[in-house]
């Protein structure tokens, strides 16, 4: 009997340290402090918005049948779904990391063209971040297309990869 209340003991206190050591953002591929530290503080933003790298910003998302996208969503969104679009400088190097606070499909548009991510990375235990995905295009101009949100509101960072 003493052994099976250690053992529970021990396998408590285990438990407990490991909530603890973490709330489920390690488990991102890459840091996301950046974008907890700019999430609540996000300014507001509509479909159109012009963004800044080192930007977040709170979207009110509009149907989706009603954006107008530069090119079709890779994905195609499901009816009674949301989204927006934003234009963006992407800097020289063309390095650029979108981080998401809930589900929704990014997709960059570049000289008229949907570019493929270069990485992904999405944990549904960060509280308030969602999914990061990465992307290498040219600098200068971008569109980032948000489509398939099943809520009308949504927090993008825009952040250079560290």
């Amino acid at each position: 009997m003493r052994k099976v209340i250690l053992t529970l003991s021990a396998l408590l206190a285990c438990t407990g340290f490991a909530m603890a050591a973490g709330n489920g953002c390690d488990a991102f591929k890459w840091p996301v402090a950046r974008e907890q530290a700019l999430f609540p503080a996000a300014t507001a933003a509509q479909s159109g918005a012009a963004l800044t790298v080192g930007q977040a910003v709170d979207f009110s998302l509009a149907a989706v049948d009603t954006v107008s996208f530069e090119v079709p969503p890779e994905r195609a969104p499901k009816a009674g779904t949301f989204g927006a679009t934003a234009s963006v400088t992407v800097p020289p190097d063309g390095e650029l990391q979108l981080s998401l606070s809930d589900e929704a499909w990014i997709d960059v548009v570049q000289d008229g063209r949907t570019v493929k991510s270069a990485a992904f990375s999405g944990v549904k235990t960060c509280p308030g971040i969602r999914k990061s995905v990465r992307f290498k295009l040219a600098g200068g101009a971008a569109i980032i297309q948000l489509s398939g949100a099943k809520k009308a509101d949504l927090k993008l960072a825009v952040l250079t990869p560290e």
